[in-house]
C-alpha cells in the first residue's frame, strides 16, 4: 500500500506544477516542473521506484522490475491522481490543454513524445534499476533534468507531456480529449522502445 500512496503524491505533485506553471504562462515552466519531478524521486524513490508515469511503469514491466498487478495499479494510481491534480490546478489557476503547439502536425507531435519519451525511459531504466548504479545518489537529479531538456527542446512542438497521466489529467478536466491518442501511443511507444533497447544493451543485467 505503501508505494501506491507514494506514486500518488508524487504524480499529484508533478501534474499539479504543471498545470499552475503553463497556465501562468512562465518561460521557465521546464525548470519547475523538472525540479518537482526530481525532488519527488528522491522523496519516494526508495518506496516505490518513483514512476509518476504509466509509460515509465510500463519500462519497469518490461525490464522486469514490477509485476503485472502492481504495474496496473501503479497506472490507475497515477492517473486518478493526476486527474485530481489537474482538478485543484485548474481550480487555481485555470485548466490547461496539453496539445501540439500552432501549425504542429498530429505526426510531428508523435514523433517527439515518442523520441523524449524514450529519453525518460531509458534514463530511469539506466539509472536507477541497472546493477551498475546500485544505491546511487544522482537517480533523481538525472531524471529531472531529463524531463526539463525535454519540455525545452519540444514542449513548442508537442506541449511536452512524456507521460500519458499529465495529458489525461489535464485534458480530462479541461474537456479536450481530441488529441488524447498522441500522448497515449506516443509515451507508451517511447517506453516500451526504451525497455527493448535497455534489454538489447545490458544483456547481463536482466
Amino acid at each position: 500500500m505503501k508505494n501506491y500512496i507514494i506514486e500518488a503524491i508524487g504524480t499529484f505533485f508533478l501534474v499539479l506544477v504543471i498545470g499552475l506553471t503553463v497556465a501562468a504562462g512562465l518561460p521557465l515552466a521546464p525548470i519547475a516542473i523538472g525540479s518537482t519531478l526530481m525532488v519527488m524521486v528522491y522523496m519516494g524513490g526508495h518506496i516505490s521506484g518513483a514512476h509518476y508515469n504509466p509509460a515509465v511503469t510500463l519500462a519497469v514491466l518490461m525490464r522486469g522490475r514490477i509485476g503485472g498487478k502492481d504495474a496496473c495499479i501503479y497506472i490507475g494510481t497515477q492517473i486518478v491522481a493526476a486527474i485530481v491534480a489537474a482538478a485543484v490546478a485548474g481550480w487555481l489557476a485555470g485548466d490547461i490543454e496539453v496539445a501540439p503547439g500552432a501549425g504542429v502536425s498530429a505526426a510531428q507531435a508523435l514523433v517527439a513524445e515518442i523520441l523524449f519519451t524514450f529519453a525518460l525511459a531509458s534514463m530511469v531504466l539506466n539509472v536507477a534499476t541497472s546493477k551498475d548504479h546500485p544505491d546511487n545518489s544522482f537517480y533523481g537529479l538525472a531524471i529531472g533534468f531529463t524531463v526539463m531538456v525535454g519540455a525545452f527542446a519540444v514542449g513548442p512542438i508537442s506541449g511536452g507531456a512524456f507521460n500519458p497521466a499529465v495529458a489525461l489529467g489535464h485534458n480530462i478536466v479541461g474537456g479536450t480529449l481530441g488529441n488524447i491518442w498522441i500522448y497515449l501511443v506516443g509515451p507508451f511507444g517511447g517506453g516500451a522502445l526504451a525497455a527493448i533497447v535497455f534489454k538489447i544493451t545490458n544483456p547481463d543485467d536482466q
